[in-house]
């Protein structure tokens, strides 16, 4: 076996055991620890493994197959086992291609360009690969404990949650309800084990990576978006517990730092508690669609407008305070961004947000200038197109009676930002985190509020879209009429749809969306109609 190491700068302990097989015997069996080779059969420690030496002289090719385990070394051997022995290399090769093209399939589009094609697949490919089952072929996984535990249903992990949670999470309920419920159980089990949940999760080992409580809103939108086949009590007991009990642990990670100073002054640190003001809207919403916990619901609902604790009416900006009350220096407390790219993070509330300074004409303002440029490192006052707390922001501009500009801005993001190089990205993908976003920009929809099923709308850059929802349901998205970014009139199922909202339960039975675009600036479609905002 091996051990995990670190994963950025944090201890990950957990035990990776294997088992391989070769498809002939070895000529020569040693091992090596350091510099050194032996014909000794055990080694261990830093820096060690086994060599095995094969005559090549006639059949050039060594096939061989390998398993895993976070249990044991017999479970990796039975994993191992499984497999089907019969199959060569080739057959394995068709095998996963066939697996893939059936997974993709569940999002057909066409388009003559080709390179769009390519990175929209390889997107979407990138949004499925994670969370990954950790469990054994019987069932068993290593729980947060370390403990061995045996739930009779796919467990997983590699759970990046304060990035997953703003797109990936409800991609893969929307089409993948039953294996997103055993993702949401696995986390229930998880926070069972190591006593709440974490924010970055890697095999059995919560990391404490980022900051705020963000796996309240990636189960909440799981749920909104229809994964329900899990614990929703028990969800919500670890939910409640860490949003009210300050110095809760998950393993050696506190679940929310300054809980307590969030609870007593209503404000902590700004960009962490924007965090938990999302995650507390978010299980406010879980508490109300789940449990019909009404008390509840508005309880975390009210606590979740705490960001007009933070803003600072002589300069019109959300701005940390120190915990007597006086402002701090603007340029605080705001994680991998500023407090320009920070401003919109309240995605429950727009409406709030742009009142709060001074209406729409500024907040249009406030954003054209934003997006005046795209790339932003963490230090830099524009748009981030390649970091999680700016993905939502192009279609704040819905909330002001601008779709077009939010159609506008999205296809400068694809177009500038994206491509299909080796490089052809403009961040960490996350764990599938960009590849969903770019999914969800490219079919016109974008899950925007937290625990909230439904999307907020944009011009898709494909003509013809077909998504293939469970239960044999199919949607189609479709565009016709001249390159523009104004949209003319939406249908669905042939009837006007003025909003520039859509409900997911409108939707997740199939369906036809028709968007009719054109050049006449005067469209008034989308600016009748308010989407949601939650006061």
């Amino acid at each position: 076996f091996t051990k995990g190491g670190e994963f950025c700068g944090t201890e990950v302990p957990y035990k990776i055991y294997f088992a391989a097989e070769f498809d002939r015997p070895a000529s020569k069996i040693g091992t090596w620890n350091g510099r050194n080779l032996s014909n000794q059969l055990v080694s261990e420690g830093r820096n060690s493994g086994g060599i095995f030496t094969f005559d090549t002289s006639i059949e050039k090719n060594v096939n061989y197959r390998i398993a895993i385990s976070f249990v044991s070394i017999e479970n990796a051997k039975e994993n191992l086992a499984s497999e089907n022995l019969g199959l060569v290399f080739e057959d394995y090769v068709a095998n996963t291609k066939n697996t893939w093209d059936e997974h993709l399939s569940k999002i057909q589009v066409n388009s003559e360009n080709k390179d769009r094609l390519k990175q929209f697949y390889t997107h979407f490919y990138h949004s499925l690969v994670h969370p990954n089952i950790v469990s054994d072929v019987n069932g068993d996984y290593m729980g947060a404990d370390f403990k061995k535990y045996n739930k009779k249903r796919d467990h997983y992990s590699s759970f990046s949650v304060w990035d997953t949670y703003r797109t990936q999470a409800q991609l893969l309920a929307m089409l993948f309800p039953e294996e997103s419920s055993d993702m949401m159980q696995s986390l229930v089990n998880f926070a069972e084990e190591a006593g709440g949940y974490g924010r970055w999760i890697l095999a059995n080992i919560e990391t404490g990576i980022m900051q705020g409580d963000p796996t309240p809103i990636l189960i909440s939108n799981s749920y909104a978006f229809g994964a329900k086949d899990f614990d929703h009590e028990k969800a919500y007991h670890y939910m409640y517990k860490a949003a009210t009990i300050p110095r809760l642990y998950s393993q050696n990670q506190e679940i929310r730092p300054y809980l307590e100073e969030y609870i007593n002054n209503g404000h902590t640190f700004a960009s962490m508690m924007l965090e938990y003001t999302s995650s507390d809207f978010a299980i406010g919403q879980f508490a109300k669609q789940a449990l019909s916990k009404a008390s509840d619901a508005n309880m975390f609902i009210e606590r979740s407008q705490n960001w007009r604790n933070i803003y600072n009416p002589k300069i019109k900006w959300l701005n940390s305070k120190f915990p007597n009350g006086v402002w701090k220096n603007i340029t605080h407390d705001w994680r991998e961004g500023t407090y320009k790219n920070y401003f919109w993070m309240v995605p429950y509330n727009l409406k709030g947000l742009v009142d709060i300074i001074g209406g729409n004409q500024i907040a249009e303002n406030r954003l054209d200038t934003l997006f005046t440029r795209l790339d932003a490192r963490y230090e830099d006052d524009w748009f981030a197109s390649g970091n999680e707390p700016d993905f939502h922001v192009p279609w704040a501009y819905n909330w002001i009676t601008k779709p077009e500009k939010t159609s506008q801005t999205i296809n400068r993001i694809l177009s500038e930002e994206y491509d299909s190089n080796p490089n052809g990205l403009p961040g960490n993908d996350d764990l599938g985190t960009m590849g969903a976003w770019y999914v969800f920009a490219s079919i016109g929809l974008y899950p925007m509020i937290p625990g909230i099923g439904g999307f907020s709308i944009n011009i898709p850059q494909f003509q013809d879209i077909l998504i293939n929802l469970p239960n044999d349901k199919q949607l189609k998205i479709t565009k016709k009429g001249p390159d523009s970014f104004i949209v003319d009139s939406l249908t669905f199922d042939k009837k006007l749809h003025n909003s520039t909202w859509i409900d997911w339960n409108k939707i997740n039975k199939g369906g036809a969306l028709h968007f009719e675009t054109t050049d006449n600036k005067k469209s008034n479609w989308g600016k009748s109609i308010a989407p949601p905002s939650f006061n």
